[in-house]
């Protein structure tokens, strides 16, 4: 089956990126260097083409009552504007997928979900709803996305695309209209820096697109750096750190499922969970020398295999060999001496805190 195509696809091949298939798309990979645009992101600005992301609405008189249903995050009560991360789960606590719940209105919610799962996830919503009054919208061919990254974002948002969001704090997003076109900008980001996402039609993203390169203020960024960024700062990737095998509180999210919820799909497994204990957690490894652990690689203490690498990199930011990986609990603890098998050799590393770069958010 051919790869789909963002709407900025043309403006990618024009500019010289590296396109390679990720999530069912045909997507950027690095432009220049996945160093060149990780630093500019950690420095300055870059900007993401995030067009390939799913968006599904929920509206109706019980929108806010099925999807608390389906999403383990509370959106209770919660104000216009508000922005949630949070899973949906199945009945064992596999995550179905990661994602972002937006409330857009009274009864009005915009959920973003991740590429490679948009048909997965459209099934399952669609198919758990039975009983409620809602209307569900699969609206990810009409948005394109991007996200505008970096401590110079703001200033960029405002000085190049005319958009003030010094009132939106982090999480938060708010409807413009852009040239006659319903436009969505949320403070939310996968990166570990401050950042808007733009949600609008093709029109306006490549105009957009277009107006953010013109300027020189910003580098465009390819999915390469995207993923050195969201996993220095600690952030889980669906199908590495979180899966339909990978639960919640296996990843060590488990503070975004409110078990005083009254429910959600998936409750009782993720209670179960945390009253009796996990035999498998994702755990952050500093090795001590540079070799660099990379996904699948083993994972051992005291000779003994314990788990797998999910991801891992020489973090370009701290320049340490560092990895996340799925372990045997009792050896996840912080301090823990392990050994991550690379090729033919084992190199020592240490249990360490997933978070190997500090976030930078607006608050």
């Amino acid at each position: 089956m051919e790869n789909k195509k963002t709407c900025l696809h043309d403006k990618h091949v024009e500019a010289g990126a590296l396109m390679q298939p990720f999530g069912g798309f045909d997507m950027p990979i690095q432009y220049t260097s996945i160093i060149d645009e990780h630093n500019a992101v950690r420095q300055h600005c870059g900007v993401f083409d995030v067009s390939h992301m799913g968006e599904i609405t929920v509206t109706g008189n019980d929108a806010e009552k099925y999807v608390s249903h389906i999403f383990t995050n509370d959106i209770k009560d919660a104000t216009v504007g508000k922005v949630y991360y949070g899973m949906m789960l199945y009945e064992d606590g596999g995550v179905v997928d990661d994602l972002l719940v937006y409330k857009m209105g009274e009864n009005n919610f915009f959920l973003v979900i991740n590429a490679a799962n948009i048909d997965k996830d459209a099934k399952w919503i669609n198919d758990n709803a039975k009983g409620y009054d809602v209307e569900i919208t699969n609206r990810s061919d009409y948005y394109g996305q991007l996200a505008v990254q970096g401590p110079e974002a703001e200033d960029v948002m405002r000085e190049v695309l005319g958009q003030e969001c010094s009132d939106l704090t982090f999480y938060t997003a708010k409807t413009v209209m852009i040239d006659g076109v319903e436009t969505i900008i949320s403070r939310t980001g996968y990166t570990g820096e401050d950042g808007f996402e733009i949600y609008s039609n093709h029109e306006y993203i490549r105009k957009a697109w277009d107006e953010l390169m013109k300027s020189g203020r910003c580098k465009p960024c390819g999915l390469g750096c995207r993923d050195t960024l969201r996993f220095e700062a600690g952030l889980p990737l669906y199908g590495n750190e979180l899966s339909d095998k990978i639960t919640p509180v296996m990843a060590g999210l488990s503070m975004f499922c409110k078990l005083d919820k009254p429910e959600f799909i998936g409750k009782e497994a993720i209670a179960k969970q945390k009253a009796e204990g996990i035999k498998l957690k994702v755990a952050g490894i500093e090795l001590h020398d540079k070799a660099v652990p990379r996904h699948g690689y083993t994972v051992t203490c005291n000779g003994k295999e314990i788990g797998k690498v999910t991801t891992g990199y020489q973090s370009i930011s701290t320049q340490k060999s560092v990895c996340m990986a799925l372990i045997d609990a009792e050896c996840a603890k912080l301090g823990n001496q392990v050994e991550v098998q690379i090729r033919k050799k084992s190199y020592p590393g240490t249990i360490v805190k997933k978070a190997f770069y500090q976030k930078h958010y607006k608050k």
